[in-house]
């Protein structure tokens, strides 16, 4: 998203300096524009704290967006006035809309290798990956060889959701494969080092270790077929591959079977925690390999698998 002011401009420095992710970025640019064109372009500084209600109200009412983009909204405002422009908004009287709880979808292993049977190259082994060792499609995207431990079968994920880092276990069966992806990797990093550019690199990190994009360390293991521009310095690099060509494939592929399940990149992530729970693993580990701050988060499986009324039974049984 390009900013088409000074003032937007000048709010994407901050964020830049304050380290948040480039997605962070973007999110919080799109709602402050869009709260300033719903006021008529006034500026936030003239707006009072009922303006931003009146904004985040619309939203609710009039364009019934969903309760996770009214925090993200919210979010991006009070970004704006709390830490940009250090104006206290005082309590906004607004309260989000209540999330209904919904139970994950959840396949079974049957329906897994169904799906897989329907899939190959790339596509098919990053959803290996995810059902594998619970990541969200973005994480194994991003992994780096550095993040690799083939002998200890273990990744770290880095910068995950709540910009955590956490190891997850890697798949016996995942790891010979993936051996393969990091040293076609490293040999295409090779030939773009040749023409001068890599990996695209954190910018600070960029900044600090010019030479770092010639490091191996540093390489993408799922590369993009493309160069891009690095979207703060604007010179040449490789970005890792889009996650919208996985979502496709898979697509696709759920396509091909009698499946009715509502199934995505996510729903391998919840299957490989449902099935840990099924199998007897503590659900504390499994908290830990997803990354889960809060264990009610990781209790939503154990409604999936019914765990939660262990021992009951129906009264029909008992006529």
């Amino acid at each position: 998203m390009k900013a088409s002011s000074p003032f937007l401009e000048s709010v994407r420095q901050d964020i830049r300096l304050r380290g948040y992710s480039l997605r962070t970025e973007k999110a919080y640019l799109y709602w402050i524009k869009r709260y300033i064109l719903f006021h008529n372009k006034a500026h936030p500084e003239t707006l009072s704290a009922d303006d931003v209600k009146s904004f985040l109200t619309w939203l609710a009412t009039t364009q019934n967006v969903a309760v996770n983009t009214q925090k993200v909204a919210l979010n991006s405002l009070v970004f704006l006035y709390h830490q940009y422009l250090k104006i206290e908004l005082g309590d906004l009287g607004f309260t989000l809309a209540t999330k209904q709880r919904t139970l994950p979808t959840v396949l079974s292993p049957k329906e897994i290798a169904q799906i897989l049977s329907n899939m190959n190259g790339t596509a098919k082994f990053v959803i290996e990956m995810l059902y594998g060792s619970g990541m969200r499609v973005n994480e194994c995207l991003r992994l780096r060889v550095q993040d690799i431990n083939i002998e200890n079968l273990s990744l770290t994920i880095r910068d995950g959701k709540g910009n955590k880092d956490r190891q997850t276990l890697l798949s016996r069966s995942c790891s010979h494969l993936l051996t393969a992806y990091i040293d076609s990797a490293i040999e295409l990093q090779s030939s773009d080092n040749e023409n001068g550019f890599g990996p695209s690199l954190p910018y600070s990190l960029g900044k600090k270790y010019p030479k770092a994009f010639q490091q191996p360390a540093w390489m993408f293991v799922f590369p993009s077929n493309n160069i891009s521009e690095h979207p703060v310095t604007k010179m040449p690099c490789r970005h890792h591959r889009h996650d919208s060509t996985i979502r496709k494939a898979l697509q696709n592929a759920v396509g091909m079977t009698n499946i009715m399940k509502k199934v995505n990149c996510h729903t391998f992530r919840h299957s490989f925690a449902t099935h840990l729970l099924q199998t007897g693993t503590d659900i504390r580990t499994v908290q830990e390999l997803l990354g889960h701050n809060d264990l009610n988060t990781t209790k939503i499986y154990t409604h999936v698998l019914g765990q939660h009324y262990a021992g009951t039974t129906s009264p029909m049984d008992d006529l």
